[in-house]
């Protein structure tokens, strides 16, 4: 009888019951979720970021494109950022930012609900990808390589301050490093020992309609806003660094 009590509660994914056990008695139905510019944008970081870092070691052949890769980064962090006022319900910033009681609250329940969004804790993890991706991409832009090589954007400031801002684009590196490798940890811990499948919802963008009301669903994804945006974006950019001065690295 107990059997047939759980095969037909839905609810039972909102208990301490793992939802590997209730997806064996309930119908496996999902909802959207995650737009798919978020998802796009999500993985064409990832593409440009380790682009970026391997045309950094490749020797200075390689640094055209390492620039190029930059200009992506900066174009979908910004897009992002934009998209975080505009964009799709759990997309927006407003629907998964919380304060400091909720991430608190998250530790001591040690994540055992699952959120339709954004966790509180995963929402720090977004703002500090987020402010460490836009602090690398816009350092690159005057950054130089103390060869033959700097950013578009060298010739706008002093040889000195761009040597300084340099350093900041390579220490902010390390940081965004052990920033990635945290956020690769969590979502290994989720997938593996809770068992939630948080890839496939950014590839996706559905999740299980039972931690999805209805009504937290979301109906589309916007796209002709968000090409929109990320063409506006792109088109500055190249404007700028059309108007920029040519760069020439003082060797000495």
């Amino acid at each position: 009888m107990r059997i047939a009590r759980w095969s037909h509660e839905p609810r039972c994914y909102n208990s301490r019951v793992r939802l590997s056990t209730c997806t064996l008695t309930t119908p496996a139905a999902t909802r959207l979720v995650w737009d798919l510019p978020v998802r796009l944008a999500h993985w064409l970081l990832v593409v440009a970021v380790a682009g970026s870092w391997a045309t950094h070691y490749a020797g200075v052949e390689w640094f055209e494109w390492h620039r190029r890769l930059g200009y992506l980064v900066l174009v979908l962090v910004a897009f992002r950022v934009a998209w975080g006022f505009v964009g799709t319900r759990h997309a927006r910033f407003a629907s998964f930012v919380r304060g400091p009681r909720a991430v608190l609250d998250s530790l001591r329940s040690r994540g055992d609900a699952e959120s339709v969004g954004h966790s509180p804790l995963g929402a720090l993890s977004v703002l500090a990808l987020l402010a460490l991706l836009l602090v690398q991409a816009m350092t690159g832009l005057y950054a130089n390589d103390e060869i033959m090589n700097a950013g578009p954007f060298y010739g706008w400031i002093d040889p000195g301050l761009s040597n300084r801002i340099t350093t900041l684009h390579r220490d902010n590196s390390e940081w965004l490093l052990v920033m990635m490798a945290l956020h690769v940890l969590a979502v290994a811990w989720y997938a593996l020992v809770r068992r939630r499948a948080l890839l496939r919802a950014m590839v996706t963008g559905r999740k299980d309609a039972r931690i999805v009301p209805a009504d937290a669903a979301i109906p589309g994804s916007r796209l002709p806003l968000a090409l929109a945006i990320v063409l506006a974006f792109a088109l500055i950019l190249a404007l700028a660094v059309r108007a920029a001065p040519e760069a020439t690295i003082a060797l000495f």
